[in-house]
């Protein structure tokens, strides 16, 4: 089984410009996790997909595998779509390109949950949500199944603690993904959903098309990083864990 891991990297950012570049502890943010990436066992290849001139010469001068995918790519999914069209895999691995804190951990949980089976198309993470997390909307949370298949993923606190007891585990999801190739090449056929369109989350465009998607627990948080606060709430958290 040929596993290819792509990081989408875009030089546009609203909230953070130039986002990949910023440097996290004296390394671009794209090479942090680039290296993550590299870390993982059963990956054949690594690449940063980008359309952006500046990601390519740094991230060729850094020495990583940098490949040019179209402007017109309207999102990461689309920017790994693209390049499973040039480059034959049977898996392939999206690692979100603002997640500095990612670890090899979470791809090869991925990949262990790819291999389970071919009934598997599309697969994710998630983490014991912080109770800090719960109630903050720019923390995707996720409800699933016994057989670990996601029933929702949501801004909101979800499910919702009707009687106050205080009692319910909450889960975070967190921005990796895995797709058999066959589920790559039908993305452009999936409209847009109106809970997609109401979340601003992707990934419940599979789910309102009827693709499930299964949901691995790791014990490794992450922090996607859009603002500078998280930029430093990062670092610190890279200096207790002694990964400078």
């Amino acid at each position: 089984m040929k596993i290819i891991a792509v990081i989408p990297s875009r030089i546009a950012s609203t909230r953070l410009p130039r986002k990949p570049l910023r440097e996290i502890l004296g390394k671009p943010m794209v090479q942090r996790v680039y290296e993550a990436a590299r870390a993982a066992s059963g990956l054949q290849d690594v690449i940063v997909a980008t359309d952006s001139e500046e990601i390519l010469a740094v991230g060729r001068k850094l020495g990583m595998n940098v490949v040019m995918t179209s402007p017109d790519c309207k999102s990461g999914t689309d920017r790994v779509r693209e390049i499973s069209l040039r480059y034959d895999a049977d898996i392939y691995i999206n690692v979100q390109g603002d997640e500095p804190l990612a670890r090899p951990e979470h791809i090869n949980a991925l990949i262990e949950l790819m291999k389970r089976g071919d009934q598997i198309r599309v697969g994710t993470l998630k983490t014991a949500c912080p109770a800090t997390d719960v109630a903050n909307p720019n923390s995707v949370k996720v409800v699933a199944d016994s057989q670990g298949r996601a029933l929702y993923f949501s801004r909101a606190a979800i499910p919702h603690d009707r009687d106050g007891h205080g009692a319910i585990k909450y889960f975070k999801h967190l921005g990796f993904y895995a797709y058999h190739r066959g589920t790559l090449e039908g993305f452009p056929n999936l409209h847009p959903s109106s809970l997609e369109d109401a979340e601003k989350l992707e990934q419940l465009r599979f789910l309102e098309n009827g693709i499930p998607i299964y949901v691995a627990e790791t014990p490794f948080d992450t922090v996607g990083v859009d603002t500078e606060e998280d930029v430093r709430r990062v670092e610190d958290i890279l200096r207790s864990e002694g990964r400078n």
